[in-house]
């Protein structure tokens, strides 16, 4: 089946200006709901000791108002973008918005820590099924490569840089207002890209061939997933080597096994295990997960830097950031669309990463009595150039070759890819940063030697896991001219 746009008949006789205007209307609304996805995931960060404070929360406790909007996210997006292929992507979005806005109010209305904290959890499932099928209606809205391209990189930007707006604007917020802004700012904007959502985007019969829903092959994936994310977040509190940590990911992996042996029986599969063999799908997602360790562990790392060793503030931090993402925007919105349509898929992704991991073996050199220009801001632009060209051919190459009935699916596996690379580079790296600290302030170190040692490692080992991404996108992404000899 394919999409079919119900739009008024006038519609049709109207120039194609009109119609080009109405599609990117439609992506910037699709921009908004992923910004305010991504913005969630951090902006909450900053707000974290006024929350503590207010509700009289543990640093224990503390971690699940983030770890519960975690637990759901990456639990939840594949079984989000298959349900976009059964049910239609447009009815998901609109869904999924729907579920994000009214918990966000939740949150903003919370008075108790459990209300807090069960809202976020389903935060989190609201932020999941947007996340899994916003690539899928991309894809649906520009078919022509090079729009298809321009419009990746506009998304690409906003899903890259919303983390570092969420650190400014939980600054501003939690300073000017309180906490509980951070969250109701959600509702009205929510709400605009709700009502924007039926008007603007294409109303759409399912993809799928069936809507048979594969339960048992849902419930043992998003089980399998939500183990694993659980066992991550809590890795570094409750111990990487406890029992509670191994047998959970003990869990997930027999999961995941029984979710195999499901999928191999079903006539109507959750994923069509065939999915996983399509080569740039799945290369794309190695990519995608070793990056998003890598520059999850240097955002948090780094921000960690430049607040415990160079004193910097948190608006600073905020600050700090912005060379990066303004190259970033520079690129994503009109270079790395030239270059792909130009030279391929392959050799701006390899690029691009390559200079991530080289501005990342910079900042393991940054010293105790660094300063920002000259010892962080040549990574901080090495890092927005080849996060700009790199981004929009990554989607690309996870996206292009997917039949679009699986359009969705896809979608969400590369999603799913983005967001178990990033927690487990978080949690990775943090807690190598962690062991290199402590073991440094045993031999007697000052504390800022101790900790700038920790972020040395991390930054060396996040370097190394960007340039494998790099070493993995030119040896295994195919260009269109490869699939054709």
């Amino acid at each position: 089946m394919v999409y079919t746009e119900t739009t008024p008949t006038r519609a049709s006789a109207r120039p194609a200006s009109s119609a080009d205007r109405r599609r990117w209307a439609a992506l910037a609304t699709l921009c908004m709901g992923t910004l305010m996805i991504v913005l969630d995931t951090t902006i909450v960060n900053v707000a974290l000791p006024s929350i503590g404070s207010d509700l009289h929360l543990a640093e224990t406790s503390l971690a699940w108002v983030v770890n519960a909007y975690l637990l759901t996210y990456g639990g939840f997006l594949l079984l989000g973008g298959r349900l976009g292929d059964l049910f239609g992507h447009r009815r998901l979005f609109a869904a999924g918005i729907a579920v994000f806005g009214l918990a966000s109010l939740l949150c903003g209305l919370a008075g108790t820590p459990w209300l807090l904290v069960g809202a976020r959890a389903v935060q989190g499932l609201g932020g999941a099924v947007v996340s899994a099928v916003s690539l899928s209606l991309i894809m649906t809205l520009f078919p022509a490569p090079r729009e298809r391209a321009k419009a990746m990189g506009v998304y690409g930007f906003v899903a890259a840089g919303g983390g570092s707006v969420g650190v400014l604007l939980g600054g501003v917020l939690t300073d000017l207002l309180d906490w509980h802004a951070i969250f109701l700012v959600n509702v009205p904007i929510g709400g605009l890209v709700l009502a924007l959502s039926f008007r603007l985007l294409p109303s759409a019969t399912a993809t799928a061939t069936t809507r048979r829903l594969d339960t048992a092959g849902a419930v043992t994936i998003t089980s399998a997933l939500v183990a694993a994310v659980y066992a991550i977040v809590n890795g570094s509190t409750a111990g990487w080597t406890s029992v509670q940590t191994l047998g959970m990911l003990t869990g997930a992996v027999v999961l995941l096994v029984v979710f195999v042996v499901v999928e191999r029986r079903v006539p109507d599969p959750l994923i069509p295990l065939k999915l996983l063999r399509v080569r740039n799908l799945a290369s794309a997602n190695v990519v995608g997960m070793l990056w998003s360790a890598a520059m999850f562990g240097w955002f948090f790392l780094c921000a960690l830097y430049l607040q415990n060793v160079l004193g910097y503030a948190p608006l600073a931090v905020g600050l700090a950031f912005l060379p990066g993402n303004v190259l970033t925007a520079a690129l994503s919105l009109g270079v790395s669309a030239k270059l792909v349509l130009r030279y391929g898929i392959r050799g701006p992704l390899t690029i691009g990463l390559g200079l991530v991991g080289v501005g990342l073996l910079l900042l393991a050199h940054a010293p105790v009595n660094g300063h920002y220009v000259t010892d962080v801001l040549p990574a901080m632009v090495l890092l927005g150039i080849g996060a700009g060209l790199a981004l929009n051919p990554m989607l690309l190459a996870a996206m292009t070759d997917v039949d679009p009935r699986d359009s969705g699916l896809a979608s969400g596996i590369t999603n799913t890819g983005l967001m178990m690379g990033a927690a487990l580079g978080l949690a990775g790296l943090a807690s190598l940063a962690s062991s290199r600290t402590a073991h440094a302030a045993g031999q007697g170190d000052p504390r800022a030697v101790a900790l700038t040692a920790g972020y040395h490692t991390a930054f060396l080992v996040s370097g190394l896991l960007a340039i494998a991404a790099a070493i993995v996108g030119a040896v295994a992404i195919r260009t269109r001219n490869d699939a054709n000899r």
